[in-house]
């Protein structure tokens, strides 16, 4: 499957699923329907277990769809950048996860960073906010926007969690393998650039 081909499944999910949503005809409801299952088809191939999977994962989204929201904290101490282990596959990411409905994303990213590595934090300027599709992360099959802050720690001491197994400070230079769907080395270094000029304008795209 091409990038392509996955954005333009995405696409036709989120007219299918929008127009669902807001159609009053039922002629026009076959039609979202119908679709929604073009889009699962081409991302299934063949497999009409997958799609019928994809159809019962897409169901779950009602009203106008848009991207999902994922928060990162970049945390430095004496130049060297807080990193978590994700259990998933064994690799190393700024911590951070999807952010929760009824916080603001600076809660959301401090509550991430507690939950992740122990460290209690304050999140103290949005450095970035990057589309995930354009910036090395590879394919997935939600549109989702990551948002990046600095963060400064103000407690805590480093444990794991059930999705973490190991916290740890790294040089920037020299990091571990990194878990590229949740951050890559060049946000690393991008978030190094912004602890060290707090003025630099936020990112974005």
């Amino acid at each position: 499957m091409t990038d392509r081909t996955l954005d333009r499944a995405r696409r036709l999910h989120a007219l299918a699923r929008t127009g669902l949503h807001f159609c009053g005809s039922e002629y026009d409801r076959e039609r979202y329907a119908e679709i929604e299952r073009i889009a699962a088809e081409l991302l299934a191939g063949e497999s009409t277990v997958d799609r019928d999977a994809l159809l019962a994962l897409w169901r779950h989204e009602t009203g106008y769809v848009t991207p999902k929201v994922e928060v990162r904290g970049a945390t430095f101490r004496d130049g060297r950048v807080l990193l978590v282990r994700e259990t998933a596959d064994g690799r190393w990411t700024l911590p951070g996860g999807w952010a929760d409905v009824n916080e603001s994303p600076s809660q959301s990213v401090e509550k991430e960073i507690a939950q992740e590595s122990g460290f209690l934090a304050r999140a103290v300027k949005l450095a970035a906010l990057w589309d995930r599709s354009r910036h090395g992360h590879g394919p997935t099959l939600h549109h989702g926007w990551k948002a990046f802050f600095l963060c400064e720690i103000t407690g805590g001491e480093a444990r794991g969690s059930y999705e973490t197994d190991a916290v740890g400070f790294f040089d920037p230079a020299d990091l571990p393998p990194m878990s590229l769907g949740r951050s890559t080395p060049r946000q690393v270094a991008r978030m190094l650039e912004h602890w060290r000029v707090r003025s630099l304008p936020t990112d974005f795209d």
